[in-house]
This record gives structure tokens, C-alpha cells and sequence, in this order.
């Protein structure tokens, strides 16, 4: 295609109040091209997801390789569909917690991308290293609208003072520096609107709840349609084709998101004894709490479309989510309420290991809904998960000691080709720095000093 035809990658659908950046299309290329400009390749994207207090080991762990393709009957199970694109390295061991060795739920989240253990001289404070995700984002966030995008399903609350350290530390892993935990975002119309920059203002009150999802629809893609009406005639067959769809997952994550609140403002009312009505009075908007009862996976999959969306449209190259923080959550939607922390202390009892084993294989179901749709996006000329490190673990081994000799992880995505996917790796002897020191290196960016503990590069993990 003439370089005259192409269109630039920062072209977006505007509305009043409202901006949707595009996803890559065959008709842009990476960056605005010059005349005789070599083609550039798609950028590497890096996410983490996270899950507290480690997996039942012999259950997460291929035997082999063999086993590691087949992934039946384990805790990656749901992973199978995009297994070849995949990969497991056994043998990374987190950050040694001595002399903090009775704080092992406020050390889990917070050593997990920094590789460090917080200053033991000031605990109270928060004081410990810049997380990996930000180091990528100090290298390539001038380049996104968003440096880095941060999420978590439930509030950033948590706190048991465990060795007198900073509560920050049991629900953190971001941090843009030794002392600056970034805050994570639980509600998805906020993290949607700021994607996508709408300024639009919802009504609430019981006539308003009832048309949310109109509301909500409305206050995006019916605002750009006419520019994408126009657009369109600049566009390949193909390049129509991918519009299309980019515009149905849109509005799909805003029904859903609506649909989310006007079943919680309902429930709002129904326990304030308030009875539904056209004709209340507005009050103001009821806030959106997220749940820890049977429709946790609605929350997580709604995040994880989020994720997906902004690394699509290249709003942002880097983000955490944070699926749970450490004790008080509960799993109703696998049939059993039994709160997370409790069972992972199990003394081997069958029952208590295979309930923590379906909370494990769950919280991996979320992280394989994200990546089989990064996988089924096409992007270049390969798929958006081709060109992403993706990353779903847990900063224990093992709950029930609180073992940290054995970090369990798994990878998705070929980090645009640095990455050699498809395997099982064993027997690796390397640390929680050594593996964030790996993915960075895989990400493009430039480490002019250790990451931690790191001491050096993971090479088997690397194509």
C-alpha cells in the first residue's frame, strides 16, 4: 500500500467529550511513516496477573513435557487451547524474608515484582523498590496516552501489621519508586472511561439504574459513529472487517459493565428497604463495590477485557492486575464459601487441597480468558499475544508453609519473538529478580542495573 494512503496509528473516533484509539489495521503501521521508512514492528507489551498464596504444587507442575502439552486434569488446564503459546519454568525462588520471616502475606504482593525485601530499619514506611512494570514504564510510557495500567478486584485495603510493616505492602505490587505504591483501579467503568477518555456524567437513582445500559452505551460508540462512518471508506475490506469487531467488544464491555451496576444499585435498595420505582427521586450514584461472592469471574473477565482493549489500541504497554489480595476472599461461584487463606493451611487434607486446587485452577481460568482473546486478535503479521509477555503467579510456593523455595508462573506470549514458548522448562536454578531482570530484557527495555536480587538472565527461558 502507497504510503500516502496510509492513515496514522494515533487516529481515533471522537465524539463529544469521547475519543476511541484504534487497533492496529493493515492500512497504518506502526508509527507515522516517513517516505522509503522501514516498516516497524508491532511494540512488546508486559502484563501481570496476580493470585495470593501459592497453588497446590503437585498439582500445578507438569511432570514433562508430555504432560506439560497435555495439561489434563491440572491447575493450567484451562490453558490447553494456547498451550503452544505458553511457557512454565520450574525452579525460580522468591526473595529471602529473613529477618522478616513472620510477614510472609504482607511480603507475597509487595517482593513479587520488586525482587526486594522492604527496609527493615523503617517499617512503618513504606520503603522498598521501583516494581519491574515501572521500570518498562519509565522506558516506554512517553510513547502511550497511559504509562502503565493498573487493576485489582477488590480494594487495596487490606492490613494484619504482620512485623509492624506498612499495610501498603499486603496489597501493592506496583511501585513507581522505593516509597510510591501506585494505586489500582476496582471499578470498571472508571478504568473504561479513562481508557477512553469520556467525560460523560451518569444519572442514578432508580429511573436511572433501570436505563444504565443505554445510558452507557450511548455515552461511547454512539458518539463516534460518525467518524467511523467516515473512516471506513479509507479502509481495507479487512481493515472494515477488524473496525467492526473492535466496536462489538467495546459495546459488549459496556452492557456488561452497566448490566453489573444496575443489578448492584437494585440489591443497593433492596437491603435499604427502598422500594423501585420510575418516578424516585435521583439520589447519588450508588458506588460499585466488587464482590467476593458468586459473580467473581463476571469482574475479573470485565478487567481482563480492559487489559486486553488498551494493549490493543496501544493506550498503554504495561499493566498489573491484582485478582485477590491475601485473606478475607471467598470463592461461593465453585460451590463452597470456605474463605481462600483457610484452606491453603490444609495439613494435606483432601478436602482442603482439592478446594484450594479449584480456587488455583480458577483463578488461572481468568488468565486463560485474557490470553486466548490477545491470541485470536490478529496484530501484524501475527496476533496481539505475539507481541505481549504476559504473566499469571502467585509470590508463595505454598500456603500451607509459606514456602517461597519455588515461585509457581506461568508465561504467555512470544514477547515478539524473544520469547521460546511451547515448553516446559525444568530444573532452572534462578531467583524472583532473575526472572523480572528476563522479562524485561524480552520486553526491549535497557537494564542499566539488577532488578532486586537479580544476578542474572533466565537464557533458557529466551529464543
Amino acid at each position: 500500500m502507497a504510503s500516502r494512503n496510509l492513515i496514522s496509528r494515533r487516529t481515533a473516533l471522537r465524539g463529544l467529550g469521547v475519543a476511541l484509539t484504534l487497533p492496529l489495521m493493515e492500512t497504518m503501521g506502526w508509527a507515522d511513516k516517513v517516505a522509503g521508512a522501514v516498516a516497524t514492528k508491532p511494540p512488546v507489551r508486559l502484563g501481570f496477573m496476580y493470585m495470593p498464596h501459592g497453588v497446590i504444587m503437585e498439582r500445578f507442575w507438569p511432570k514433562d513435557q508430555a504432560s506439560f502439552k497435555a495439561a489434563s486434569g491440572q491447575i493450567v488446564e484451562a490453558l490447553k487451547p494456547v498451550i503452544d503459546q505458553c511457557l512454565m519454568v520450574k525452579g525460580v525462588s522468591g526473595v529471602p524474608i529473613n529477618p522478616l520471616n513472620g510477614a510472609p502475606h504482607a511480603l507475597e504482593l509487595s517482593t513479587w515484582l520488586t525482587a526486594t525485601l522492604p527496609d527493615t530499619h523503617k517499617r512503618d514506611k513504606v520503603n522498598i523498590a521501583i516494581s519491574a512494570d515501572q521500570v518498562m514504564a519509565n522506558y516506554v510510557g512517553a510513547f502511550t496516552p497511559l504509562p502503565s495500567l493498573e487493576l485489582a478486584t477488590m480494594p487495596q485495603t487490606h492490613m494484619e501489621h504482620q512485623e509492624g510493616l506498612n499495610e501498603a505492602y499486603y496489597s501493592h505490587c506496583s511501585f513507581r519508586g522505593p516509597t510510591q505504591p501506585m494505586p489500582a483501579e476496582i471499578n470498571p467503568r472508571v478504568v473504561l472511561e479513562r481508557l477512553f477518555q469520556s467525560r460523560q456524567k451518569t444519572m442514578a437513582g432508580a429511573n436511572a439504574a433501570t436505563t444504565a445500559a443505554d445510558k452507557l452505551d450511548r455515552s461511547m460508540l454512539d458518539l463516534v459513529l460518525g467518524g467511523a462512518k467516515d473512516l471506513r471508506g479509507k479502509l481495507s475490506t479487512a481493515d472494515q472487517r477488524k473496525l467492526d469487531e473492535y466496536l462489538d467488544s467495546v459495546r459488549s464491555v459496556e452492557r456488561r459493565i452497566a448490566a453489573i451496576e444496575v443489578r448492584q444499585a437494585e440489591a443497593a435498595r433492596a437491603k435499604a428497604g427502598i422500594t423501585s420505582s420510575h418516578h424516585a427521586a435521583e439520589t447519588t450514584p450508588i458506588e460499585i463495590k466488587i464482590p467476593t461472592g458468586d459473580k467473581r469471574s463476571e469482574y475479573m473477565q470485565v478487567m481482563c477485557d480492559l487489559n486486553v482493549l488498551a494493549f490493543q489500541c496501544d493506550l498503554t504497554r504495561v499493566s498489573t492486575y491484582i485478582g485477590s489480595t491475601p485473606n478475607g476472599v471467598s470463592y461461593p461461584e465453585l460451590g463452597f464459601s470456605d474463605l481462600h487463606h483457610s484452606q491453603t493451611h490444609h495439613n494435606n487434607d483432601k478436602e482442603k487441597l482439592d478446594k484450594v486446587s479449584k480456587i488455583n485452577a480458577f483463578n488461572v481460568s481468568q488468565f486463560a480468558y485474557m490470553v486466548k482473546k490477545m491470541h485470536a486478535i490478529k496484530e501484524g503479521d501475527g496476533t496481539l499475544l505475539d507481541n505481549c509477555i504476559m504473566m499469571w503467579g502467585s509470590g508463595l510456593e505454598d500456603g500451607n508453609k509459606h514456602a517461597r523455595e519455588n515461585l509457581p508462573f506461568v508465561i504467555a506470549g512470544k514477547g515478539g519473538g524473544t520469547l521460546k514458548t511451547g515448553r516446559f522448562v525444568d530444573k532452572v536454578k534462578a531467583n524472583q529478580g532473575d526472572l523480572m531482570q528476563t522479562l524485561l530484557t524480552c520486553a526491549g527495555v535497557p537494564i542499566d542495573r539488577p532488578i532486586g536480587i537479580a544476578t542474572k538472565k533466565i537464557t533458557e527461558m529466551m529464543a
